[in-house]
């Protein structure tokens, strides 16, 4: 965009809000946002995809924070598994 001289859609702008809505779609696919990133003019592709990657970093940074929190509730995978294979020898010690 920087090189080509298009201007990033500010926040407010009708573009902007109606990518805003559609991200918000259930089961959104490439075909919720064809005519956006098919479209003629380069400016509404350009903003269309940036506004898209833009999403996927919030939704992988909210994914990381997340893990990092189960991680630190749960444990590693090696924590759980050593846990999970000591609960079940004593099911069977007992059972």
């Amino acid at each position: 965009m920087r090189n080509r001289a298009i201007e990033e859609w500010p926040s407010r702008h009708p573009f902007a809000l109606r990518l805003r809505r559609l991200n918000r779609t259930p089961g959104a696919n490439y075909d919720t946002f064809r005519k956006g990133l098919e479209h003629r003019d380069p400016a509404i592709c350009a903003n269309v995809i940036a506004g898209l990657i833009k999403v996927t970093c919030y939704l992988l940074d909210h994914q990381l924070r997340r893990l990092e929190q189960d991680f630190l509730r749960e444990g590693g995978l090696r924590e759980r598994m050593t846990r999970s294979r000591m609960t079940a020898r004593v099911r069977q010690q007992s059972g």
